[in-house]
C-alpha cells in the first residue's frame, strides 16, 4: 500500500497542534524533569504494546525538534506498516530532560493517529474487491482535523470534505431552509459553480428529485435494504451513490453490486481506542 504525502496545508498544521500541545502539557516548566542533572544524556525505546498500523511519525518528530533540536530519532518500523505488540518502534537519543518533557506529547499523536490509521485499515480490508471506496467524514478530534484525515488515509481508506469550505453537503435542514431539494441545488450552482454538490436524501422519491436537479453526489442516509436494491431499476447517470449512517467495517460486504460507489463512516475517526505505546529509557550517559 502506497502512504500518502503529508499535504502542505498538514505541513503547515503540525507545528501548530505540536506547539499548542507541549504548551498545554509542559507550561511553564517540566519540574519534574528537573530531578535528573542538567546535561544527563539518555537513550530511548518507544516500544508498541499491542498490534497497529503506525502512524504518526511526523508529528512525533516535530515533538523533539521543538524541545530539543539536537535530539536524534530513528525509526525502526516505516509509517503505514503493521506493528506487533512488544515491538521497538524508535530509537532516541539525546538529553533526558527533553526525551522526558516530550514523552507524553509523542506518544499521545502516535496513539491517536495510529489507532485511526488501524481503524481504517480494517475498514479498508473489509472493502477490498468490492469496488466500494469508504469515505471519512468531519467527526473528527477537534483540532486534529488533518491530522485524522491523514492517517484515515495512511490506512488505506479516503477522505470526504475537509471541511466546510470544500465541496457542498447540503442536509435536511439546508434542504428545509431553502424551500426543497431542487431550490437548494440551484443556489448550491449559484453560489459556486465549481464546487462539488452533494446532497443527502431519506428516500427515493427525494433521490428522483436530486437526479433531476443535477447533483453531483447523493448520500442515502440511513436507507433501507429495500430502497438500496431499487437503485438498480433507476438510471443514476454520472451522479455518484454514497450511503452513510452508523456503519461498521462487517456491513460494507452488504453494499457490494448494488450500485454504490462509496460508503462513509465516522467511526474511522471517533470511535478509536488509543494504541498502547509506552517510551522506555534503556540506558543513561
Amino acid at each position: 500500500m502506497q502512504i500518502p504525502k503529508l499535504s502542505p496545508a498538514t505541513q503547515r498544521d503540525i507545528p501548530i497542534c505540536i506547539a499548542r500541545a507541549l504548551h498545554e502539557d509542559i507550561g511553564s516548566g517540566d519540574i519534574t524533569a528537573m530531578l535528573i542533572p542538567k546535561g544527563t544524556t539518555a537513550r530511548a525505546h518507544i516500544i508498541a504494546r499491542e498490534s497497529a498500523v503506525l502512524c504518526g511519525q511526523a508529528w512525533a518528530d516535530e515533538v523533539f525538534k521543538q524541545l530539543d533540536h539536537r535530539i536524534c530519532l530513528r525509526w525502526n518500523a516505516d509509517e503505514g506498516a503493521r506493528v506487533a505488540a512488544g515491538q521497538i518502534l524508535a530509537t532516541l537519543t539525546g538529553e533526558a530532560r527533553g526525551l522526558l518533557s516530550g514523552e507524553r506529547t509523542a506518544l499521545n499523536f502516535l496513539q491517536t493517529l495510529s489507532a485511526t490509521a488501524t481503524c481504517a485499515r480494517r475498514y479498508a480490508q473489509s472493502a477490498s474487491g468490492s469496488g466500494l471506496r469508504v469515505l471519512d467524514t468531519r467527526k473528527t478530534i477537534p483540532g486534529l482535523r488533518l491530522a485524522q484525515k491523514y492517517a484515515v488515509a495512511v490506512g488505506g481508506c479516503e477522505n470526504h470534505r475537509i471541511g466546510l469550505f470544500d465541496a457542498f453537503l447540503i442536509k435536511e435542514n439546508h434542504i428545509a431552509a431553502c424551500g426543497g431539494i431542487q431550490s437548494a441545488i440551484r443556489t448550491a450552482r449559484a453560489i459556486s459553480a465549481d464546487k462539488r454538490i452533494e446532497i443527502e436524501v431519506e428516500n427515493i422519491a427525494e433521490l428522483q428529485l436530486a437526479l433531476s436537479a443535477g447533483a453531483d453526489a447523493i448520500m442515502l442516509d440511513n436507507f433501507s435494504a429495500a430502497d438500496i436494491s431499487a437503485l438498480s431499476e433507476i438510471d443514476v447517470g454520472a451522479t455518484e451513490i454514497e450511503v452513510s449512517g452508523n456503519l461498521t467495517d462487517t456491513d460494507l460486504v452488504k453494499y457490494q453490486n448494488m450500485g454504490i460507489d462509496f460508503v462513509s463512516s465516522g467511526s474511522l475517526t471517533k470511535h478509536i481506542a488509543a494504541i498502547d505505546l509506552s517510551m522506555r529509557i534503556i540506558d543513561y550517559a
